[in-house]
Parts: C-alpha cells; sequence; structure tokens
C-alpha cells in the first residue's frame, strides 16, 4: 500500500489515501463507461478528505449503495464511498484523479459491471 493524494480539476476537492494501485478495474456499467473512471478501492478508514467537503454534490443510481460524489464546481468525481460486497465501508478511488499517475501506464482489470 502506497500514501497517494489527489482531488478534482479544480483543486478545491482534495483527498488523501492509503491503496494499492497494482489492484484496480476499469468497469463497462452505464456510469463508468460514460465517465471513463478507472477505480482502485481501499477500507474507508485509509481515506481522507482533506477539503472540498462543502463543494460535495451527490448521486445515487441503482441499488444507490454508492455515494458517488463530485466537485459542484468543475464536476469531477474524483471519489465515491460505498459499501463492498463483504458489506465493509470503502472508497473507490478514481485513479484518473490521483496526483501523478499515468493511468495509461496501469493494466486495469476489466469488470463487466454492465451485467450485474
Amino acid at each position: 500500500m502506497t500514501q497517494h493524494t489527489g482531488g478534482c480539476q479544480c483543486g478545491r476537492v482534495r483527498f488523501e489515501v492509503e491503496a494499492d494501485l497494482s489492484q484496480i478495474i476499469s468497469c463497462n456499467c452505464s456510469r463508468c463507461a460514460k465517465l471513463g473512471s478507472v477505480l482502485a478501492f481501499a477500507p474507508i478508514e485509509q481515506f481522507r478528505l482533506l477539503s472540498g467537503e462543502e463543494a460535495l454534490s451527490e448521486y445515487r443510481f441503482n441499488t444507490g449503495k454508492i455515494q458517488h460524489l463530485f466537485c459542484g464546481d468543475c464536476g469531477i468525481e474524483s471519489f465515491a464511498r460505498g459499501e463492498a460486497p463483504s458489506g465493509a465501508e470503502m472508497a473507490a478511488i478514481n485513479v484518473r484523479c490521483v496526483d501523478g499517475v499515468d493511468v495509461f501506464a496501469l493494466e486495469p482489470q476489466q469488470v463487466d459491471g454492465k451485467s450485474f
């Protein structure tokens, strides 16, 4: 696990997370496919929002279990909060929003979220 920082495009939302970026996914569900998200997951205890809580807007769809949070200023969803299949609270990090990471150098596992 490595400590990372990241945030939205305008910089209002900033976070830090301890996450393993060798275990990432690219999903084809209706939301991820349109956003182009590449996701890493971390237990919620390993995620800390540094700034921008007041700027966040929320969107939920399908089962409503994932709290998709995006900056109300620039519209970027840099992370989401939700529940892992095990029931544990987790953070889903949009790896494209992590500082200094070249997502094209990574090899995300393809997930067929469209079928869920």
